[in-house]
Formats: C-alpha cells, structure tokens, sequence
C-alpha cells in the first residue's frame, strides 16, 4: 500500500480533462463550477478526501473552458498535480463570501456568459453571481456525465487494477466460508483481504449475506449465521484510485439439495450469458431488461446494470426506468457493472455481478472471478 498522496497519472487525468473541455463545448459553457467529489477528482486529477455520507454543495473545483485552468478547493499542495499551480489554489473560509472574492479573480469569470454546476444550493445560488456577475447559470451535470461515460483507455487500465483487488476479497471470503461462519465475520475477511491488496476504502460494507429460501430478496435470518445447504452471497467492492471496481458471487456451502443447486446455478447462467449478450456497441440498454426475459425469469428490484467508474457513472438501467432504458444506447467505451438474480423457493438465490466494457466488437469481460 503507498503512504505518499499522488495526483492521478498525467496520461489519465488530462484524457478526462479533455473530456470535460469537449462538453463543456458542446454544452456551451464558458465556466464549470464543480462541487461533487466524483466531478472534481475528475477534471483536477487531485485525490479528494474521502468520507461516507453526502457533503453540501461548494465550489470544490472550477474548470475555464478558454484556458483549460483548473482552479481548486485544497488547503495544501500534498497530492496536487502540476499543472494546478500553488495559486490556483483556494483554501477553506468560513465566510463564503471570501470564497466568491476569489473565484471572481479567476481570469475568464468577469466576462463568463453560461456558467454551469453540478449541484447548488439555495445560498451558493445567491452567491454565485458575485462571482460571476454576467453569467447564466444552467445544469454543468449533464456535461459531466456525457464526458464520464465514456472511459479513455487509462481508466479503464485503473479499473482492472481495483477489479483484482475486489477479486482478492471475493476469493478470501470464499476460502473461509463455512457452517458456523458469521457474515460479519466473513465481510471483516473480504475487507482485510483488499486492504492487505493495496485499498482500504471499500465500495460497500455490507458484502456477505445467506441468501433466503423463503423470500426472494431479504435475507435468510436474524442470525446471519452461514448453515449447511446455504447458498451465500459475496459482494466485493472497491473504491481505487478514485475508481470503484465490483465483482459478485454466491457460494453454495456443501449438505443441500445438490440436483435443486446445480439448476438454479445454470438458470443463473443462462441470465449472465444474455446480458453479455445483450452489451453490445450500438443496443438499447432495454435489451439488459429483455435479457431477463428471454432467459423466462423475473426482473430483480436492483438495477441490472449501471456504469462504474469515478462513483457511478450512467447509465442506470433498472426495472423502475423502462422509459429511460429505451432511450438509452450502449456505446463503446462504457464499463457496466451487469446484474444477474435468480432465485427459487426451498433453495436460495443465486447472485452475480460482472464488469464488462463496452467495444465496437462485443462486451470484454473484465472480472475473472469464477
């Protein structure tokens, strides 16, 4: 594990930067003012203080459009990239007036015309304009995520490098599991396991759980004690480099009903295949619905496939969202985290999760977690 704080490699984060700049072309913003974590890492390259929960709304990064400058939240230089230097960076006020005097003196804010931001709140929306007196302010997100579902190809290097850490956890937890094991016991396992990998921010904490076999979702019991003939959860993630990467499995623990086992395993099989099938260049994302479908099985209540990367980046494609997933196409250069549910009463359910990048030629398989 590194103990000094680097900024992002210089090759990753002026691929995204230059991302950003493309939209905010397309989208016509002169300014881009970024207060989500994801955002600001994205076009500043700077590693961001991570924390669980939401923050309120602040101006974290600001992006110029007619000079490329990155101007940037930090009380110090630890982990800043070069090409933000000392002065464009701002420190913490109490007063968030101060901080308008300084985005103000950013060159390009006086004459700005569209001004966009991710996120605002009721007083940053009345504040704002001090700093950028003749500016309209639209939504910057939808550049944002425009530019973030697309990775360049040394995101996707960082993504299979977070993807083998999860892979790591997913297969201590497996090693240990047994009757008798608890799932916080097994979960402690996983985390450790990714830390001992290099990443000690888990994407989630809630990674191991006995699946029921009387109710499709919830889980087996108060106890949350591993028995025999149980079918056993892994959900592995992790939050590298800025990037979250997830690999899932269910492990079924010897002493069931092994015919009952082996034909929901090759239902489930018959769903991942189809949503391979169905992340292809060019398809609507409805397809990763009727893949649950064509396979004669119900859609689960999570989503079946979601963009990852710095957070989770579009698209969401999920039973709730029909409407949105018709309209949604798949392109080449998303990374999806694909979904696969099966379940069947008196025996469990089988869950799966995949990363699969999207290419002209097909979906590449990024996980190789058995």
């Amino acid at each position: 594990m590194g103990t000094e704080i680097l900024p992002d490699d210089r090759a990753l984060r002026h691929g995204r930067r230059d991302r950003a700049l493309a939209q905010m072309q397309a989208h016509d913003l002169d300014v881009l003012v970024l207060g989500r974590q994801a955002n600001a890492r994205y076009v500043a390259g700077a590693p961001q203080l991570w924390v669980a929960g939401t923050r309120p709304f602040g101006p974290v990064a600001t992006i110029v459009r007619e000079t490329g400058e990155v101007h940037l939240l930090s009380t110090w230089d630890e982990g800043i990239p070069d090409d933000i230097p000392h002065d464009h960076l701002y420190g913490l006020a109490w007063n968030p007036v101060n901080t308008m005097a300084v985005l103000r003196d950013i060159p390009g804010a006086a004459t700005a015309a569209r001004v966009g931001t991710d996120c605002l709140s009721p007083t940053f929306a009345q504040l704002l304009p001090m700093a950028f007196p003749k500016a309209e302010f639209v939504d910057g997100e939808q550049a944002m995520r425009a530019a973030r579902r697309i990775k360049t190809e040394p995101e996707v290097a960082v993504l299979r490098g977070a993807l083998r850490v999860a892979e790591a956890g997913l297969a201590a937890a497996t090693a240990e599991l047994a009757p008798g094991r608890t799932e916080q016991a097994l979960t402690g396992v996983l985390l450790e396991a990714m830390a001992a990998g290099g990443i000690s921010t888990p994407a989630q904490q809630d990674s191991v759980w006995v699946t029921s076999r009387e109710h499709p979702w919830r889980r087996a019991d108060a106890e949350r004690t591993v028995r025999a003939g149980d079918l056993v959860a892994i959900s592995a993630g992790v939050l590298g480099d800025g990037y979250i990467g997830e690999v899932g499995r269910t492990v079924a623990v010897p002493g069931g009903d092994e015919a009952a086992v082996a034909a929901l395993y090759r239902r489930s099989s018959v769903v991942r295949e189809r949503l391979l099938a169905a992340s292809r260049a060019g398809a609507p994302s409805s397809g990763l619905l009727a893949a649950y479908e064509g396979a004669g099985e119900p859609l689960p209540p999570m989503p079946v496939a979601r963009g990852l990367g710095m957070g989770f980046d579009p698209p969401v494609v999920s039973p709730q969202l029909p409407a949105t997933a018709a309209a949604e196409r798949l392109e080449p250069g998303m990374v999806l985290a694909l979904t696969g549910y099966v379940w069947e009463s008196g025996v469990g359910a089988v869950f799966t999760r995949d990363a699969v990048l999207i290419t002209d030629d097909g979906a590449e398989l990024l996980t190789g977690a058995p």
